[in-house]
């Protein structure tokens, strides 16, 4: 069974009552961030129950030692992890003598948190009865700047309800922390210095061998019923850890409330030797403008954000709460400011997966942003490829290919390869593919071409030349093969030939071999620097086109549709729908060797391929792969539902389609995977909104055009959502009865509806 304790509504995520069993779910679905930095819904007080603490900082890794039990020559040497940072939104609390601990407290009553997302802030309250008896009312309101990215605020209110109360507020920053996900209990930061300056206190530390500084600081004021007190607080500090100790009476029904502005400042961004100075004058600024201003801007900046990529779903408050989520948290873990970070499966809100880069982003994500931000933010992401693409020719040189061929990482922070399970490393190569794809989507989308002259040519070479060595001839079939892979469906390992893998392989050939043309004729001086730099040959692009022309595809005449991969046929083709209801998640019931010799698949791989290649195939081919497939999977991974709901929109089932998109917009929400504990599903969020827009909106780009095949579940009154296409907003509304297009600009567009034309004009109305 689900979990179904997040309330409905349109705007805001609700937990309403106090359970000590949901406690780590919500830190994960109550996260918060803002592009540079995010951190779990931990208490700010002390909280003695089970909890997961996680303050994240992006671009700020470990190179944790890789532990397996058996080395392989190849291997990793470590796996990046985002690291747990310096916690600064610590704020003890004591209570005539007893520190508040809802873990310990006689009764919580009223316990409510809502993830306003709206305006982009979190916040919490609740009546707790201590063991002393005292009865507190507190009332806190946290939220992380999106204007001021290195600053996070906090207000923090108390109000004795039954008697006055002697209350010592101890705000804090803690550098003593540590990653629940780390391989050899290293280690990760060198604090070296503790202190305060005026009215600031910090902790400055350096991660270990990677030596990225951070200062964590904080600024604190203290209110009495709304009047700022002026006392000094008394500072209190050890080796890792600075309080600032404020000790006072409050009388009942009065409120004492602490604004604490906190945040980090890193070398990323300032000289190691300027953090300090760095942190004292963002803080003081923020502190200057203060909470309720601050809590303004904020609101405004998350205004601007919806603007353009809200969603707006009548008549479905579950599907409208589902795809607001998703949006949100894909705002607050990417902005696009920074090319040199990118968007982890957990963003901040957890450490599984390391907080990596993984093919997520170019598969799922780059579609999203190229829609609702401006260009610039997709070219960031795709830039990010571009400067690792030395690294991604080492990662390559490890496993033996040779002549500048690139394997990108399943996994990196910094260009490098850093997972340590060989199935993955080595074999999941269809990384590859989806970076290249990304280049191609990215320029039909935007129509900019320049940044395959620019950039993109010198990486689709790269990956032409790992593809053109990793096939094999098989003189037995008198077709190349690939042997050896892991698909996207990871519950099958080793395999060979399996047909994403394949159909990639071909694909990304053929189009870099398209594109050397198009910029040799109209881009000489790149091509020229490009030929150059890259030592590339003519008799190199023929053998290239060799092995695309002979590349062998498992296909089933009896079935009519391509293999997963070679033997798929000789599993015992049981479907899902005959498994025991005990027995899912498999990946949680059954053992690695069962999952492997079974026949179900994680998630979309063969289907995959008809997704980013639709337009090579016939409906009636996607309905037989579809129909083949679908009934075998399993849906373990975040990634596949998005892919399902769309595929089954364009097939016009759309009851299957509304179940996907449904399973999709609320995995974690509703806890499909029972794993949201450890953070949410950043990436397959992406594909949430592709199931809107994609999939029941029926948007595509076809011959230089938009193009639109509207569908609506029947559960929906109406849907409408905004894009930004080539610098031009376009606003799409969708009922049972028609669709309307609102084109905002000066300049005329023409679009396909259903295979027709139509032509928009300029803020006008025109309905198909």
């Amino acid at each position: 069974m689900n979990q179904n304790y997040i309330k409905p509504d349109v705007w805001s995520i609700i937990e309403e009552g106090f359970d000590k069993e949901r406690i780590k779910s919500s830190e994960s679905l109550f996260s918060i961030g803002n592009g540079a930095m995010g951190q779990r819904a931990n208490f700010e007080e002390s909280y003695s129950g089970d909890s997961f603490q996680g303050s994240y900082i992006g671009g700020v890794y470990y190179p944790d030692k890789t532990r397996v039990g058996w080395w392989k020559n190849g291997y990793p040497e470590y796996f990046a992890k985002v690291l747990n940072a310096p916690n600064w939104i610590g704020i003890g609390l004591v209570i005539d003598g007893e520190e508040l601990d809802l873990n310990q407290c006689k009764e919580v009553a009223n316990f409510r948190r809502e993830l306003n997302m709206k305006e982009g802030w979190y916040g919490r309250s609740f009546t707790a009865t201590l063991q002393n008896n005292a009865i507190i009312e507190v009332k806190v309101v946290r939220f992380l700047s999106l204007d001021m990215d290195e600053v996070g605020a906090i207000d923090y209110a108390i109000t004795p309800k039954n008697r006055d109360l002697n209350i010592v507020f101890q705000p804090y920053i803690d550098g003593n922390i540590t990653n629940e996900d780390s391989n050899w209990d290293d280690a990760f930061w060198d604090i070296y210095e503790v202190g305060g300056q005026g009215a600031m206190h910090y902790v400055s530390a350096k991660t270990m061998k990677t030596e990225f500084h951070a200062c964590t600081a904080m600024r604190n004021q203290l209110f009495i019923d709304g009047k700022l007190d002026k006392t000094t607080p008394k500072e209190i500090k050890s080796e890792s850890k600075i309080s600032a100790e404020y000790q006072f009476q409050l009388k009942k029904g009065s409120t004492a409330s602490l604004v604490k502005y906190g945040g980090y400042t890193t070398s990323l961004h300032h000289a190691k030797e300027a953090l300090v100075k760095a942190s004292e004058e963002v803080l003081s600024k923020a502190s200057h403008f203060g909470f309720d201003v601050l809590l303004e801007k904020q609101k405004e900046a998350w205004a601007n954000v919806w603007n353009m990529s809200d969603i707006v779903i009548e008549g479905d408050v579950s599907a409208q709460q589902g795809i607001r989520f998703n949006i949100f948290q894909l705002n607050q873990t990417y902005s696009g400011k920074d090319s040199r970070l990118n968007i982890g499966p957990k963003g901040f809100t957890g450490e599984k997966y390391g907080g990596s880069t993984y093919w997520d982003t170019e598969a799922y994500c780059i579609p999203f942003y190229m829609a609702t931000k401006d260009q610039q933010v997709a070219r960031n992401l795709l830039k990010y490829r571009y400067d690792h693409l030395e690294k991604a020719i080492e990662n390559a040189e490890k496993l033996g290919f040779t002549n500048g061929a690139a394997l990108y990482p399943m996994v990196t922070m910094n260009g490098e390869e850093c997972h340590n399970e060989w199935e993955i490393t080595f074999e999941e190569i269809h990384r590859n593919g989806a970076i290249a794809f990304a280049i191609f989507n990215y320029y039909r989308y935007t129509g900019d071409y320049s940044f395959v002259p620019e950039m993109g040519l010198e990486v689709l070479i790269a990956i032409a030349r790992f593809w053109h060595q990793r096939a094999t001839f098989s003189t037995n079939k008198q077709k190349y093969v690939i042997l050896g892979v892991t698909g996207p469906n990871e519950y099958e390992n080793n395999v060979n030939n399996n047909w994403y893998t394949n159909y990639l392989a071909q694909w990304c050939i053929a189009y870099c071999l398209e594109q050397i043309g198009k910029v040799k004729e109209g881009y000489p001086e790149d091509y020229h620097r490009i030929w150059g730099a890259t030592k590339l040959s003519q008799t190199e692009m023929e053998a290239w086109k060799t092995v695309a022309d002979m590349m062998y595809f498992p296909y089933s005449e009896e079935h009519k549709v391509f293999l997963q991969q070679d033997g798929f046929l000789d599993k015992e083709l049981t479907p899902v729908q005959d498994l025991e209801k005990s027995d899912r998640p498999i990946n949680q019931k059954w053992s690695w060797d069962r999952i492997l010799r079974s026949p179900y698949i994680k998630q979309a791989d063969t289907l995959q391929g008809f997704y980013l290649f639709e337009d090579h195939f016939s409906l009636a081919e996607l309905q037989r792969h579809f129909d083949f497939y679908e009934p075998f999977t399993v849906h373990e991974s975040s990634l596949s539902p998005c892919v399902h709901s769309i595929q089954a929109a364009k097939l016009n089932r759309m009851e299957q389609a509304y179940t996907f998109y449904l399973r999709t917009s609320r995995l974690d929400l509703d806890d499909y995977n029972k794993e949201v504990e450890e953070g949410l599903h950043i990436t397959s969020m992406a594909g949430t909104w592709m199931s809107v827009v994609e999939g029941f909106g029926g948007m595509r780009v076809v011959e230089d055009k938009l193009s639109f095949s509207p569908r609506i579940p029947e559960q929906w009154k109406a849907y409408s959502f905004k894009i930004n296409f080539r610098n031009r907003t376009l606003n799409v509304k969708v009922t049972a009865e028609k669709t309307s297009f609102e084109l905002e600009g000066k300049e005329e567009m023409s679009i396909r509806v259903n295979g027709e034309r139509v032509v928009l004009s300029p803020e006008k109305v025109v309905t198909a």
